[in-house]
């Protein structure tokens, strides 16, 4: 399952993992340090972590064009490809002490993305999905789950504005709702069975935050889409934010119906 983006990936991981380790749980390495391109504030660790990848990337010359949470659009280096790269999602977990936050780097070719990769930066997993040949969480096969109904499903489930009324109706079937801050890292968990669904209706998510965890979770058997059931599409920069529902597959109708 390797190609020259997965194997700069995997040569990445560990050095992003240093800056992480040396900046993470502390108040230095939250102090905002500018804007980010997607109106947010970027905090140091967020900083250090892109300029590791993004050095690291343009300098193997593996896409054309990086897209970045902080950064935005920059030249990559390469002939073709556009890298879509989030430095640290889940960056208030990185910082409060929450073991749940992640890389996460996609790979597009002709506005279609055919790779992905996500580490776990606290529990140091790695995801990796290629389009069409599936998905593996530490080399081994990725599969999502076999839940068949809502009442015993477990969910991680975001209201729009932290406003949880759009979802109370879903919210009274579902066996566990969960709330865990890190999109990349919660689409992969759909992806290898450990949740059954991620819905986020903030109308937030940036192609940055989904986009590897997307297909993850595609490759491993789970669908994807809007709010209506449709396929999500992205455009390539970070201020868009959109919605998206994620599943096992067997749920995915059910939880459509019951959001409308």
């Amino acid at each position: 399952m390797r190609s020259e983006f997965l194997s700069c990936c995997a040569e990445l991981a560990p050095l992003v993992q240093d800056v992480v380790d040396d900046l993470a749980v502390r108040p230095e390495g939250g102090r905002y340090v500018g804007m980010g391109a997607d109106g947010t504030p970027t905090a140091l660790i967020d900083r250090r972590v892109e300029e590791t990848v993004i050095a690291h990337l343009t300098g193997r010359g593996i896409s054309r064009t990086v897209i970045s949470e902080e950064i935005g659009i920059m030249p990559g280096g390469g002939e073709r490809g556009t890298i879509f790269l989030d430095p640290v999602d889940g960056t208030h977990n990185a910082l409060a002490g929450i073991p749940f936050f992640a890389l996460s780097l996609a790979y597009a070719e002709d506005g279609r993305v055919t790779e992905g990769f996500v580490v776990d930066l606290a529990h140091r997993e790695t995801f990796i999905a290629v389009r069409g040949k599936g998905a593996q969480l530490d080399g081994k096969e990725a599969q999502v789950s076999r839940t068949q109904l809502l009442e015993e499903s477990a969910m991680s489930v975001y209201g729009r504005k932290f406003n949880p009324a759009p979802v109370l109706y879903l919210g009274q079937k579902i066996r566990r709702w969960r709330l865990l801050g890190a999109s990349a890292l919660e689409l992969c968990y759909v992806g290898c069975g450990r949740l059954d669904g991620f819905i986020d209706l903030r109308g937030t998510l940036r192609v940055t935050d989904a986009a590897a965890g997307m297909l993850f979770c595609e490759e491993a058997g789970g669908k994807v889409s809007d709010l209506e059931g449709k396929p999500v599409l992205f455009p390539d920069e970070v201020s868009v934010g959109k919605c998206l529902v994620a599943t096992n597959g067997s749920l995915h109708g059910k939880v459509i119906e019951y959001l409308r």
